[in-house]
């Protein structure tokens, strides 16, 4: 099995009869066009670990997803509840302690507040799991040879997503590539004498975001992306197209460090098996 990319098979596409429509069979055909004379494509193979690291953190995104969802619900009712309202971004622990100081006596707001603290109940039940799951991606991330938690604003999901998304990091020729491949390469949008680049909308978004994270986290804090970040700013870029550049500059990082830990982890596994080569049983 070959890794095609949707690009190639895109211009194949566009080249072939029936006037560039999409359609399922269209697209097999250019797949395999693509696969047939593209030189250089990798061969995908099946990892198990990465399987079972692509299924634990598509879970863990699901919780995520699913306490925004109860914080919203808990904010509104409490927007209710209380005529001062609640400050948006709570813990199960303030809203519990939040909801003590009141206890209404009509039948409207009994009921919202026994809605109010069943909300409480399944915040709570949701980040056990959060806990739970960021245990689990950080143990099979550290199992994996990983240093990507080493890097500042990657935590458990986004090095678990890394790995789960990203595959053989050696698929990309180099940096350049990979930040194509993420969407943090922008786009030549110049015009004439006017020089400039816009966002890029392409790539995979889930890394996007997981770059994207790294770079507002990097940014609360003194660190070398805050650094190049303000070195932007000075230079005149307004803070979107600084933070697109901070971004550009992480998907470097990120490269070097996943091409880093593959080599050493590659180079392991070989003197393991030179070592049970020369000590047989």
């Amino acid at each position: 099995m070959l890794d095609v990319p949707a690009k190639l098979s895109a211009q194949v596409r566009v080249f072939a009869t029936g006037n560039g429509r999409k359609t399922d069979p269209v697209d097999a055909h250019s797949v395999a066009l693509a696969a047939l004379r593209a030189p250089n494509l990798v061969r995908v193979q099946v990892d198990a670990e990465l399987v079972v690291t692509t299924m634990l953190v598509d879970r863990r995104d699901e919780l995520g997803r699913a306490r925004t969802q109860t914080v919203n619900r808990l904010h509104r009712l409490l927007l209710e509840l209380f005529p001062g309202g609640a400050k948006k971004f709570l813990s199960a622990t303030q809203a519990r302690a939040l909801v003590a100081t009141t206890k209404p006596r009509d039948l409207v707001g009994r009921t919202r507040r026994r809605l109010t603290v069943e909300l409480i109940a399944e915040l709570e039940t949701i980040d056990k799991k959060i806990k739970t799951a960021d245990a689990d991606l950080r143990e099979v991330v550290v199992a994996r040879g990983s240093t990507l938690l080493d890097l500042h604003g990657i935590g458990p999901s986004g090095a678990a997503r890394l790995l789960a998304d990203v595959g053989d990091i050696r698929r990309f020729a180099n940096r350049n590539r990979f930040a194509s491949w993420n969407g943090t390469a922008p786009l030549d949008a110049s015009s004439g004498e006017q020089q400039r680049h816009r966002l890029s909308r392409a790539g995979n978004r889930r890394i996007n975001r997981t770059l994207h994270i790294m770079g507002v986290v990097q940014l609360r804090n003194p660190t070398a992306g805050r650094a190049y970040f303000d070195v932007k700013k000075s230079a005149g870029k307004t803070s979107m197209e600084a933070m697109r550049a901070l971004k550009r500059q992480l998907s470097n990082v990120v490269y070097a460090r996943m091409l880093a830990d593959q080599k050493r982890r590659e180079r392991q596994a070989r003197e393991g098996t030179r070592g049970r080569l020369c000590n047989p049983a």
